[in-house]
């Protein structure tokens, strides 16, 4: 893992997770308690405020987005979307007595719990990256698996999501923050699949098995099991089949329906689109159009619009100049490679630095059993939350 400056993505190609922004576009723009942003016609807007100044932000860096659209979900994640729904049920009932007490605390939190992204605020979306020149794929089914296709096949040079499944999806860099507003001013996080398995010492198949042990969407946790006794357990015995095989069935309670061999063939061969079904142009964005959907059915401010779509055609141009590395070919390194000092594994935090050898047989305190998006994924790898356990890693024994 390593903290790169948002401007250092110039040039690249990113695939950006699109249903997870829009989430956090409808969380963050313009609301304030149960009041969102919206048009005359009392229709949210928050999605496309949050989406059209984003992706401008992309571009006037220099970056090539695309964005990936979920298709139809697997239906191991049924479950999960149920218990999702139930949950935003929850949160509605709870949203009702606290506007009812004037609780503005509560207010505040129950009413992020109630969003959702609709197929409406989807399609909103969809029309405006491509009036903006920008390539949109849908998924034929999830679309972090679409979007670490795409850059299995070179055809990007990372996946953008705060949804950790990429990885265990295997892609070959991930990156979080990428979507952030400037005003957090946090650094871009990525990471490279492969390092993180050596640094592990897994297989990718362990790491997958690792991650489902550790509970994901489609396949519930086994009861006490978090992300450090998972990695144990994957450690001690390499496999979830072997560790079922040995666990003590009286600790540890296995679901009588836990379909976890379904879960590693959809990590493992997920269904995403054929290279040759993927289109990806970038164009010039259409002027008139974009003053129609924004400004006219949206209520957008007429010369605010003007203003950013003359910041698109400039960006545009700008990135057309691509990366420096571009014009050089690679040459053969010849050179004797220089040994590298073994690095130590600083757990930086808010408290004073402690150093911990993390892989060593006794698994450090740096492995939380909590685990982070819902996918399993321990969290040394970083969290979502807004003060994670550390805000760097660095991996070496």
């Amino acid at each position: 893992m390593k903290e790169q400056k948002f401007e250092s993505y110039f040039g690249r190609k990113i695939a950006i997770d699109a249903s997870m922004s829009i989430y956090q576009f409808l969380i963050v723009v313009g609301r304030s308690g149960t009041k969102m942003l919206t048009n005359e016609a009392g229709e949210v807007t928050s999605h496309l405020q949050g989406m059209f100044t984003r992706t401008i932000r992309l571009l006037e860096a220099g970056m090539k987005p695309i964005y990936v659209f979920d298709g139809q979900p697997p239906d191991l994640k049924k479950q999960e979307l149920k218990k999702r729904y139930s949950k935003r049920a929850d949160a509605t009932e709870e949203l009702a007595a606290a506007v009812e007490t004037g609780n503005k605390e509560d207010i505040e939190k129950f009413s992020k719990r109630t969003v959702k992204v609709s197929r409406q605020h989807n399609e909103d979306c969809k029309r405006l990256l491509k009036l903006m020149g920008v390539p949109v794929i849908e998924a034929p089914s999830e679309a972090e698996a679409q979007c670490v296709a795409l850059c299995k096949l070179g055809k990007v040079y990372a996946v953008a999501s705060e949804d950790m499944d990429s990885l265990t999806f295997g892609a070959p860099r991930f990156l979080r923050h990428l979507m952030d507003p400037s005003s957090r001013k946090v650094s871009v996080m990525e990471f490279e699949v492969a390092k993180i398995l050596e640094e592990l010492n897994l297989t990718m198949d362990q790491f997958i098995d690792l991650c489902i042990l550790s509970g994901c969407d489609y396949c519930g946790n086994i009861r006490g099991i978090g992300g450090q006794t998972a990695l144990k357990l994957i450690r001690q015995h390499g496999s979830i089949e072997t560790v079922l095989e040995n666990i003590n069935k009286e600790m540890y309670q296995i679901p009588a329906e836990w379909p976890y061999q379904e879960a590693q063939r959809l990590f493992k061969e997920p269904v995403v689109k054929d290279e040759e079904q993927l289109e990806l142009n970038w164009s010039a964005p259409d002027e008139e159009g974009l003053i129609t959907f924004l400004v006219n059915e949206n209520g957008f401010n007429s010369d605010r619009v003007t203003k950013a779509i003359e910041k698109i055609k400039v960006a545009k141009n700008k990135s057309s100049q691509g990366r420096l590395e571009s014009f050089f070919k690679p040459v053969a390194n010849t050179s004797v490679p220089v040994k590298r000092k073994e690095s130590k594994c600083v757990l930086r935090s808010p408290k004073p630095a402690m150093k911990f050898k993390m892989f060593s047989p006794q698994i450090s305190n740096c492995f939380m059993s909590k685990v982070i998006g819902g996918l399993g994924l321990p969290a040394y790898l970083g969290s979502k939350h807004s003060m994670p356990l550390a805000k760097g890693v660095c991996f070496g024994a």
